[in-house]
């Protein structure tokens, strides 16, 4: 079974930062995608980065390219979602998602089969 655990949420103002974090635990940390999705009040989880275990493909929504910056320490079990110049439309509860072993980056919540319980991030105006 695998534990994916969020942290990071908080209370921002619009242009401020903030960089979340998950921690996979349970199995081995292999050649599985990981992602990050948000869901705002009212609306579907959405696609919002991902990466392949080498992190040598990241993939972005055009909404936060250029802004958030996906990394990944698989020595750690751990992967970043650096998010920058906040806006109040990134405002939701952000999930970390694990995918399938060797497959390759989805953007659809069905392409996952492990989910985190969600970090809330809240960007003021």
């Amino acid at each position: 079974q695998v534990q994916l655990a969020e942290s990071g949420g908080r209370l921002v103002q619009t242009g401020g930062s903030l960089r979340l974090s998950c921690v996979a635990s349970g199995r081995t940390f292999g050649a599985y995608v990981m992602a990050w999705f948000r869901q705002a009040p009212g609306k579907e989880r959405e696609f919002v980065a991902a990466t392949t275990y080498s992190g040598g493909t990241t993939e972005y929504a055009a909404s936060v390219l250029g802004r958030f910056t996906l990394s990944r320490d698989n020595a750690k079990n751990t992967v970043l979602l650096q998010m920058n110049s906040l806006e109040p439309r990134d405002t939701a509860v952000y999930y970390c998602a694990l995918g399938r072993l060797d497959a390759s980056i989805g953007a659809l919540p069905s392409d996952y089969d492990y989910w985190g319980q969600g970090t809330q991030v809240t960007v003021s105006s």
